[in-house]
């Protein structure tokens, strides 16, 4: 316990040091766009004496050293500055804007570790068989297709011509007079859940699938071609054999001996890919009208917004520095093998 602890703290330690990083990075790429963020505010008819002014309200006519200084000052405060486009804190927001996304998120990584572990499990047992070439298959088109082809192609085939699922958006525009949600956890089809709002629960998830299997396809075949690799080499360890030979049952072997040894690069890849999920999501946001940070992310970028670039930039890393530091704890959780150092 007292070397996870210290495993933790010290990882948690160097991240500081990433994040200051991205941080500056991020700044200097931000401040050397040909743009005046000052214009944007204001807008493009005004004068050279409120173009100055806003100018010096916003701290743009400092020296960068100071600039940034200032921001780190505001950021440890937890102040991420105010967004150009919208003239509201970018804190403000992304937590109005990050339940949406991370419902999308969550939903696709529970739907790639469903169908993504099985899928590489079966493809290893039978190896060489028409289900494992099958399985490949899949995975190649899962990982080689752009997510916003996909989401189009998914539209067209099950809402214009099978007219099965919603095009677009997070529900449907007529339930918030019919039934509306009560806001819990503003995760629409957990609240909907929560509240025994069955209407509204099945509206929410019915809208909700076509996003997160668009969302899900790449981590689904990168998670099951991880699986199968690792499932083949495990298999042909000495203990599986001794096991079969014991007369031990084929799917005890499988699922209780060689998965459990063959999970790690599995987490790993599954850590790696819900970072990467976390701004893939803006793709699959953009395609089907969710109201998430995809959108938000997009208008500071054409806007040349950048407090909203680095709050959403500095989130993202975050995210990817919390998530491997909880794949090497559950790594050497699930596998003694695997030491902390």
């Amino acid at each position: 316990m007292l070397r996870k602890l210290e495993f933790v703290l010290r990882r948690l330690f160097t991240s500081v040091f990433v994040l200051i990083g991205v941080s500056i990075i991020t700044f200097l790429l931000a401040r050397v766009m040909p743009s005046d963020p000052a214009v944007l505010y204001i807008g493009p008819k005004a004068r050279a004496d409120e173009i100055a002014r806003v100018r010096h309200e916003l701290g743009l006519d400092r020296s960068l050293p100071v600039q940034y200084g200032i921001y780190m000052r505001d950021l440890l405060h937890g102040d991420l500055g105010t967004s150009i486009g919208t003239k509201r804190p970018v804190l403000q927001e992304i937590l109005d804007r990050a339940p949406a996304t991370l419902e999308l998120l969550f939903t696709g990584m529970l739907l790639a570790v469903l169908i993504g572990i099985p899928l590489g499990v079966l493809s290893a047992r039978w190896q060489g068989k028409p289900l494992d070439v099958g399985v490949r298959a899949v995975s190649i088109i899962g990982v080689s297709m752009p997510a916003f082809f996909l989401g189009m192609v998914l539209q067209i085939m099950f809402f214009r011509n099978l007219h099965w699922l919603p095009l677009a958006g997070r529900v449907s525009n007529d339930l918030r007079f019919t039934h509306p949600i009560e806001m819990i956890t503003h995760f629409f089809v957990l609240d909907a859940l929560l509240t025994q709002n069955w209407v509204a629960f099945k509206d929410a998830s019915i809208h909700l699938l076509l996003p997160a299997l668009t969302l899900a396809a790449y981590p689904i075949g990168l998670i099951a071609r991880m699986t199968r690799g690792a499932m083949l080499e495990v298999l042909e360890q000495d203990y599986i054999r001794t096991a079969r030979a014991y007369g031990i049952r084929d799917v005890i072997i499988t699922y209780l001996y060689a998965l459990k040894n063959a999970i790690s690069p599995t987490l790993t890849v599954v850590g790696l890919t819900i970072a990467f999920a976390l701004t893939g999501t803006f793709f699959v946001e953009i395609i089907f009208a969710w109201p998430g940070l995809g959108q938000f992310t997009a208008r500071s970028l054409l806007n040349i917004d950048y407090p909203a670039i680095m709050g959403i930039t500095l989130l993202g890393s975050t995210a990817y520095v919390l998530i491997n530091l909880v794949v090497d704890i559950l790594q050497a959780w699930i596998d003694p093998r695997v030491s902390l150092k």
